[in-house]
């Protein structure tokens, strides 16, 4: 019988030699490598004019250019021996956890971290890992994946390093599956990635594939199929037009065991960008995006759970989200708006397999400012409501409303995050806001302020950004959520510094778990001697380099990687490439 990562972890114990051995005498249905290499199916590009819903009469604003995460300064000699107490931050009945802190618990000055995502033991909800892109100074653009995990759902972090010791890497995408073994993938210079495991919650990390072996590109994401079907464990990951790893044209890859290996990247139709990823109940995958602009797609594939054939794409519908994404926005000058996010409703209810839409966008009427915007489907994807304003504010295109993200709990309640200007005399300080919707998107609740007011102009490591996006994770209570702020004040430099936070949200309003004496910060892990997994004490910095043209962008090959530290000697899941 097939074995899975899922099926065993628990038989492991985490880092062991004994375990990678074991896990790398796994068999698997055929390997990536093995399965036919072939490009979206033409008869499904073909078919898109009858699939694809019409496009918004309002004429398009401009296209956006890709803002690329590019090897730009060299990794940052620091020398730091101040420290400041961790920030928490209370805000009414919400609290936000400060994530990157030393080994005592306490602030790193000098640092910055952003572009934050999280994932959740969904057997044991005290069991946390958030990952994003960390800066070791804020004097350099260099970055490195860096994260933290907690024991104690969220009221204490341990910050144990990063990916890889002074090696670029960035995007951090984190998801579990239903067994609660964790995935980390991860960007490097080339725009290849690497997929990361961890069978112990996100204390260690193991590398599953030599060095940027899991193909992509940049901007990318990933998701696990949970459900019960024949594609049940299967990951899927799509990525960017501007910058893939193996060559334009191709933005989609799977995996059929664990994330250690990958199939040859195919194309999908109407090339959506800047995107997220979802399985509905009968194992259908969904890829929501956009053109850089002004028009989205939903796209289907109902034959990626199949592993013995390449998948194609057999549904091209396009989605009114009411305006036009953003790059370069005042708000972020050097990224992204926010991301395109799509997620399924697996509930089981009247709202299964309703498909949700959401975007960061500048409404078609508006000049300035931006808001989230929602469309639904509930029909598998064949059409979608018009789009909804979640942000509930008076319109004012003075204001910006930005990083919305969205979660659907098991229960098919919906969540959504974002940051928001509307408290602000300065139009530009931020706060986190929420709203959850009990009917499947077509009303909101209220929305709620759950942190306090931050400028996101001050901490930039070399670079105007605070990252592209956050996540959240919901259950049936509330939403876990990861997000940058400058909570912290360095007396150093005179501003704020970029971190990264845990706020615990709910419809309830229940505040996050109060620290007790037995709620002490989880000692940091002895990590496992592997190339991947090697923690540093500090962290690591970014830059998000020159925007390149869309549409038919002229092959590059890729950077060619100033010379890095050799990692430490490989282990049985990593071979030297």
């Amino acid at each position: 019988m097939k074995k899975r990562l899922s099926t065993i972890s628990y038989q492991l114990s985490a880092g062991s030699v004994i375990s990678l051995l074991l896990l790398s005498a796994i068999t698997y249905p055929p390997s990536a490598g093995a399965q036919t290499t072939a490009s979206a199916s033409a008869e499904a590009m073909a078919d898109r004019s009858e699939q694809t819903a019409a496009r918004p009469s309002t004429r398009s604003k401009p296209r956006m250019t890709e803002p690329l995460e590019k090897y730009n300064m060299p990794p940052a000699y620091i020398y730091r021996l101040e420290t400041g107490p961790r920030m928490v931050s209370q805000f009414g009945l919400f609290t936000s956890f400060q994530v990157n802190v030393d080994s005592d618990g306490n602030n790193i000055l000098g640092d910055a971290a952003n572009e934050s995502s999280i994932t959740v033991d969904p057997t044991n909800h005290n069991r946390m890992a958030i990952g994003w892109r960390q800066f070791n100074s804020v004097q350099s653009d260099f970055r490195q994946g860096g994260w933290g995990f907690t024991t104690d759902a969220g009221t204490t972090w341990t910050f144990p390093g990063v990916l890889e010791d002074n090696v670029f890497r960035s995007d951090p995408v984190l998801g579990s599956d239903e067994a609660g073994n964790f995935f980390y993938l991860s960007l490097l210079e080339s725009f290849c990635e690497n997929m990361y495991g961890s069978m112990d919650f996100g204390q260690t990390w193991t590398r599953l594939q030599p060095d940027g072996d899991a193909g992509g590109g940049d901007k990318q994401w990933f998701t696990i199929d949970k459900t019960d079907g024949t594609g049940h464990g299967f990951q899927y990951q799509a990525w960017s037009t501007a910058a893939p790893c193996n060559g334009f044209g191709s933005q989609f890859s799977r995996s059929t065991d664990g994330g250690i290996t990958w199939m040859n990247p195919v194309a999908i139709p109407s090339q959506p960008v800047w995107g997220t990823l979802d399985v509905d109940t009968n194992g259908n995958l969904f890829i929501g995006g956009g053109d850089f602009g002004s028009s989205f797609f939903c796209v289907r594939s109902s034959n990626a759970q199949n592993p013995a054939v390449t998948p194609t794409f057999d549904q091209n519908v396009s989605v009114n989200l009411g305006g036009s994404v953003l790059f370069g926005a005042p708000i972020n000058p050097g990224g992204l708006a926010g991301q395109i996010f799509l997620a399924v409703d697996r509930s089981g209810t009247a709202t299964n397999n309703n498909i949700y839409m959401l975007a960061t966008v500048q409404q078609f009427n508006a000049s300035n400012g931006s808001d989230i915007m929602f469309s639904r489907s509930t029909d598998g994807g064949m059409t979608f409501s018009s789009p909804q304003r979640i942000t509930d504010d008076p319109v004012d295109q003075n204001k910006w409303h930005w990083f919305g993200t969205l979660a659907v709990a098991p229960d098919g309640r919906i969540d959504s995050v974002w940051l928001d200007t509307r408290n602000a005399a300065n139009n530009t300080d931020s706060q986190l806001f929420y709203s959850w919707s009990t009917d499947g998107g077509v009303t909101w609740a209220p929305n709620v302020a759950v942190s306090n007011p931050f400028t996101p102009f001050e901490g930039y490591p070399v670079q105007n950004k605070m990252g592209d996006y956050i996540t959240i994770v919901s259950d049936n209570t509330g939403g876990d959520v990861a997000y940058p702020a400058t909570f912290n004040f360095n007396p150093n430099s005179g501003q704020h510094e970029e971190d990264v936070y845990y706020v615990r949200v709910s419809p309830s309003g229940v505040p996050t778990p109060t620290p007790t004496p037995s709620q002490t910060p989880t000692p940091t892990p002895t990590p496992t001697a592997t190339p991947s997994a090697t923690p540093t004490a500090t962290a690591t910095a970014t830059v998000r380099p020159t925007p390149t043209p869309r549409t038919m962008p002229t092959p590059r090959g890729r950077p060619t990687p100033p010379p890095r530290p050799t990692p430490l000697g490989s282990g049985p899941l990593l071979p030297a490439k």
